[in-house]
């Protein structure tokens, strides 16, 4: 054994040293290994930790109302009629049952016996974990005509449970309020609960579940409940698109004990989109029951294809992506044990389940497609443009592929490239225009610096396929730049630039081919923006000056501030209204100078919600964009008329 020298280390290493955390000590001092974060997303976990809970209560037939209050002063109050949380002596613990389901981790009904059969919160951490990261917790319980109650404070009993009343009905009541210690903002998303909850309804249909506001004075309230589950659901995701076809696909059947539900529907939409449950959990990275989806959905369309001729013997096989364009899917398990990879339950490990969603999927398409002609009729026609269109594509990216900078040749001419040959400190500005793509080729720091000048808008690509992309001149030139490919043949490890950076005039026109390029990006270069390396450059909007004094506004607070250090008399102020209006000197000291620009770096935190509004703005139906634009109006703060 190598003889450690270091003599400068004092700490200890005896048995006094090893800590064992009891109780929920670890939860406290490791909260992100029990709900993700302590961001946004881990403290509304806590809420549908608790949900968890009483949904499992209606999964297993005892509960139909679920209600969630936001109070004033951050807390929660969540109740349900199910059976009520057990109260008697625990022969284990021997403690009240509900002080041990409260404080112990992995103590509960979904760990053994037949009390949940399917069960979401299967790791037993939730309500315990949500007890102890809040400040102050309350459970009130009705139970065999009494009601009891008991109160908690970061995890540890303030008070024994005790007996206060009686009551008629039975449920559970946890009231709580997040701990700050733990928590970076504790302020709770009206319309982040309500979008989960509407999915949650969604999945456990014929269960009301109610929504209050009473923070404020006037309260809000809504309600969900759906008798036609999943298909509601997937009805209401393409409620902005034209359906190919009339009849939602559906099937609900249970295969070696794993209850499968499936509904989807296609839509004019070039894009697909699929969500996988696992016991009522959003399974966010797929797993075995999106896998086993997938397969049998392009096994079984093939097989009909074939049969009916709509493939011909010399033709190809339809591609899983041919089979998904357009798609939307809603693919639902419950079984009694899941496997979910992590605490935050994001993929399906089970390979049972793929077997059982396979085999459910393939006999109940096969039999959908035989009694709906017309709507297999729709899908067969949808499917084969898509094939159609992946190799008009294919070949469009190949001639681009062939001609660029992949096979050694010449960068675009309008291209001027930096001198370094390094991506990870070499940056690209698209910049509009010919005029500020001039002024940036001078001002720039050629080390490190690439300027690729556009020349007016480009394609819309949401309303066009990649084929028709391609034929675009300035969408080919960016492809050669970025030397990274496109869309499906797109390989992040070959892209020249670990800094893309749209830089576009602050007005309308500006801002209308910021949008056209975000679009493509989002649609054909996602792992760029997925790898954070996309980037809006801002430019000032004023040069205010005063003697030798001169200074940049980049937003009208900017320019209010810095009117009143300079003294408002003798103030000469410039609004920029282009790119173009900036000498090269000025355009590096305000925009491109890495010691004084400001840049905003584009981010998605929900890829579902970005398609939707993307498919709004940018689609072609023009009545969800009308909507749109009056339901968000009041909110506009900078309109440039």
């Amino acid at each position: 054994m190598k003889k450690n020298n270091n003599n400068n280390n004092n700490s200890s290493y005896e048995a006094k040293d090893i800590y064992v955390l009891e109780g929920l000590e670890p939860v406290r001092r490791r909260p992100g290994m029990y709900i993700g974060s302590t961001g946004t997303d881990g403290l509304h976990h806590l809420i549908w930790e608790v949900v968890d809970n009483s949904l499992d209560e209606a999964l297993s037939g005892f509960c139909n109302t679920v209600e969630i209050v936001l109070l004033p002063n951050n807390q929660i109050k969540i109740s349900d009629n199910g059976r009520g949380i057990p109260i008697e002596k625990h022969p284990q613990t021997k403690k009240s049952a509900l002080e041990t389901v409260m404080t112990t981790l992995h103590a509960g009904g979904k760990f053994g016996g037949e009390s949940y059969k399917i069960a979401g919160g299967l790791h037993g951490v939730g309500v315990s974990v949500v007890n102890a990261l809040s400040k102050w917790l309350k459970v009130e319980v009705c139970r065999n005509g009494l009601k009891y109650t008991q109160e908690y404070s970061k995890g540890k009993p303030k008070t024994k449970v005790k007996k206060i009343g009686q009551c008629k009905e039975t449920g559970t009541i946890v009231t709580f309020e997040p701990d700050v210690e733990i928590f970076k903002n504790i302020e709770f998303n009206w319309d982040k609960i309500l979008d989960h909850l509407r999915q949650q309804a969604y999945l456990t249909k014929g269960v009301r579940i109610n929504i209050k506001d009473e923070r404020d004075k006037l309260p809000k309230t809504h309600s969900f409940y759906f008798e036609g589950g999943i298909v509601s659901y997937v009805d209401y995701l393409n409620r902005d698109e034209e359906a190919k076809h009339e009849n939602i696909f559906y099937i609900s059947k249970e295969q070696e004990e794993i209850l499968v539900e499936v509904a989807f529907q296609y839509t004019d939409d070039i894009s697909g989109y699929e969500e996988g449950f696992a016991n009522n959990i959003h399974t966010g990275e797929g797993g075995m029951h999106l896998t086993g989806f997938r397969t049998a959905l392009t096994r079984t369309l093939n097989d009909y294809a074939r049969k009916n001729t709509y493939l011909k013997n010399s033709d190809e096989n339809l591609t899983g992506d041919d089979v998904r364009e357009g798609l939307t899917a809603v693919i639902s398990v419950k079984l009694r044990e899941p496997q979910f990879e992590g605490q935050t339950k994001a993929k399906l490990g089970n390979t049972e389940a793929r077997t059982a969603v396979e085999t459910v999927v393939s006999d109940g398409l096969e039999e959908f497609l035989e009694k709906n002609p017309g709507d297999a009729r729709a899908i067969m026609d949808k499917c084969i443009l898509a094939a159609k269109a992946r190799q008009a594509a294919k070949a469009a990216r190949e001639t681009v592929i062939r001609k660029g900078a992949l096979e050694g040749m010449t960068l675009p001419g309008k291209l001027a490239d930096c001198s370094s040959k390094k991506p990870e400190e070499s940056e690209l500005y698209i910049v509009e225009g010919d005029s500020a793509g001039g002024s940036a080729k001078q001002g720039r720091d050629r080390n490190f610096q690439a300027i690729l000048p556009l020349k007016g808008k480009i394609l819309n690509v949401e309303k066009a396929r990649l084929d028709k992309a391609l034929a675009f001149k300035e969408i080919r030139a960016l492809v050669i730049a970025l030397g990274a490919a496109i869309a499906d043949t797109f390989d992040i490890n070959k892209l020249r630039y670990h800094r893309v950076i749209i830089m576009t005039d602050a007005d309308v026109d500006g801002s209308h081919i910021r949008t056209l390029l975000l679009t493509l990006f989002f649609r054909y270069f996602p792992q760029i923006i997925e790898n954070g390396y996309l980037y809006i450059a801002q430019p000032p909007l004023y040069r205010l000056s005063k003697a030798k004094q001169i200074q940049y506004a980049y937003t009208d607070a900017d320019k209010e501030e810095i009117l009143s250090s300079m003294g408002k008399d003798g103030v000469n102020i410039q609004r920029y209204k282009g790119l173009g209006e900036m000498n090269p000197i000025q355009l590096w000291e305000t925009t491109m100078d890495p010691a004084n620009r400001v840049m905003k770096q584009v981010t998605v935190e929900n890829i579902k919600e970005a398609d939707k509004i993307f498919d709004i703005l940018m689609g072609d139906e023009v009545a969800p964009r009308k909507r749109f634009i009056q339901t968000h109006a009041k909110k506009v703060k900078n309109l440039d008329i």
